[in-house]
């Protein structure tokens, strides 16, 4: 936990980071800086009540993006901590440009730079985009039906993207093997094979391209795979909802769905084939409110998923793209245009 020491001489630190002109060097902080959910209560009190309005104004406009920042917040919190790693987008070691992450959404990133705009504007570089990630993240999962959960707050960008060994250990849409996909939640402090259950129910409001089920559809051996591969072969680009229940809908339907084999990645069916998680499975199909309170819990956890080095980085000013010794010309800020153009 952090003391009121800590977090003030983080504070005001940010606060020069801030006033900082552009000639000069800008401050990285390193060490035992603690985080908690009422971090910024005194730095940004407006942080909760812009990063909500953005995202209820973003899943007006297009629902999916709830999916999106949910998938973000998995695939940067799990390799190496919540540290916005993900998002740096400078070179070509990023994170996005590696398998587990070809798919990440990148309106969803954009989301999260257009929001931290917004919160610098009125507080100050003092609220980091890993932050802003985890809040934004709740509050599309709130927006679409789902649990409220804290999140710390007063993480720190990291410096550079997480190595390919690490994002590599990002579960597998084909593991079929219950026990790895335990082992590598545990590594992650998410050691409860309830973590594991709950956290698969995200893809209570996913989708997923075809070549991430390929290896199920392809069996077809009942009709629901058939289906699958049916839809693939004539669609191969379509993205396919992964609760046919109620898909754009934060609830339990995605457990209902597995009950009746209609989970459509490999990862999901393995669920409901080993006796341990399918009585988990049984449980929140039969009880959202078992599965909400789960869920919560589980994603609190890994809002804490250890950082190798600790909470180490800055607050990035400029961009949640790019590091602070990266800021962009103004070549680069066109292509920082380009990207979300394209997203």
């Amino acid at each position: 936990m952090a003391t009121s020491s800590s977090v003030a001489v983080l504070a005001v630190l940010a606060t020069v980071a801030a006033l900082v002109s552009p000639a000069m060097s800008l401050p990285v902080f390193t060490g035992d800086v603690g985080v908690s959910p009422g971090f910024h209560a005194a730095s940004c009190p407006q942080l909760d009540g812009i990063v909500r309005s953005s995202v209820e104004a973003a899943l007006q406009r297009e629902v999916t993006l709830a999916a999106g920042l949910l998938r973000l917040y998995f695939h940067d919190c799990f390799p190496q901590g919540c540290d916005a790693s993900i998002l740096l987008n400078t070179t070509s070691a990023r994170e996005t440009a590696l398998l587990p992450n070809l798919t990440i959404r990148p309106r969803a990133m954009q989301l999260i730079e257009s929001i931290r705009a917004r919160v610098h504007a009125a507080c100050g570089s003092v609220v980091s985009c890993a932050d802003i990630t985890l809040l934004a993240t709740r509050h599309s999962i709130v927006v679409s039906g789902g649990p409220w959960f804290s999140v710390p707050q007063g993480n720190l960008d990291s410096l550079a993207p997480a190595s390919q060994d690490k994002v590599s250990n990002l579960p597998s849409p084909t593991t079929a093997s219950v026990a790895k996909l335990v082992e590598s939640f545990r590594t992650r402090g998410l050691g409860d094979v309830a973590d594991l259950v709950a956290l698969s129910g995200a893809h209570t409001i996913g989708r997923s391209h075809c070549g991430s089920f390929a290896d199920r559809s392809r069996r077809a051996d009942d009709t629901f795979s058939r289906k699958l591969a049916a839809n693939c072969s004539k669609h191969p680009d379509r993205l396919q909802n992964l609760d046919v229940v109620t898909p754009d809908l934060f609830d339990n339907g995605y457990y209902k769905a597995l009950r009746s084999n209609q989970g459509v990645l490999t990862s999901d069916m393995a669920l409901v084939k080993n006796k341990t998680t399918a009585a988990i499975v049984k449980r929140f199909a039969q009880s959202k409110d078992a599965f909400f309170r789960q869920f919560a819990r589980s994603m609190e956890k890994l809002a804490r998923a250890p950082k190798p080095a600790g909470n180490v980085g800055e607050i990035r000013r400029f961009s949640c793209f790019r590091t602070n010794a990266q800021r962009a010309d103004a070549a680069g800020e066109e292509e920082e245009e380009g990207f979300a153009a394209s997203a």
